[in-house]
């Protein structure tokens, strides 16, 4: 079976840093794009960034990020490991939500990351930005 799990949320002051960690079983990243959303109190669910390590025929490495996180959050793999991470820096109260992983079957990365129905998601780790 597949299963995700998402961990590493937790309280943070505005401008610092959280890194959360999304762990992989049942299958290998080569064949899946995996994406990290969150979800705020009261909003939709979004679409934070997402990583393909393989288009199937070369590593490929690619990332995207939403506008909101660009340039203060990375997404990153180990794919010995079967983790994927989100290194989240100068954090702002508006990226207080909760965080979930979620793995879709495809190899590369689909230019429709953000609304595509993903596979399996894994449980959500609260991420909290407050002074």
């Amino acid at each position: 079976d597949v299963q995700l799990q998402a961990f590493g949320g937790g309280f943070v002051q505005p401008g610092g840093s959280l890194r959360l960690s999304c762990s992989g079983s049942g299958f290998t990243l080569d064949y899946y794009a995996i994406g990290w959303y969150r979800q705020a109190p009261g909003k939709e669910r979004e679409g934070v960034s997402c990583l393909s390590v393989s288009d199937g025929s070369t590593w490929d490495g690619s990332t995207r990020y939403a506008d909101s996180v660009k340039d203060r959050f990375t997404i990153s793999s180990d794919n010995a490991k079967n983790m994927v991470y989100l290194q989240m820096n100068s954090l702002k109260p508006e990226d207080t939500a909760v965080y979930y992983c979620a793995a879709l079957f495809y190899m590369g990365l689909p230019s429709d990351w953000r609304t595509r129905e993903y596979d399996y998601w894994g449980q959500g780790t609260q991420v909290t930005v407050s002074s």
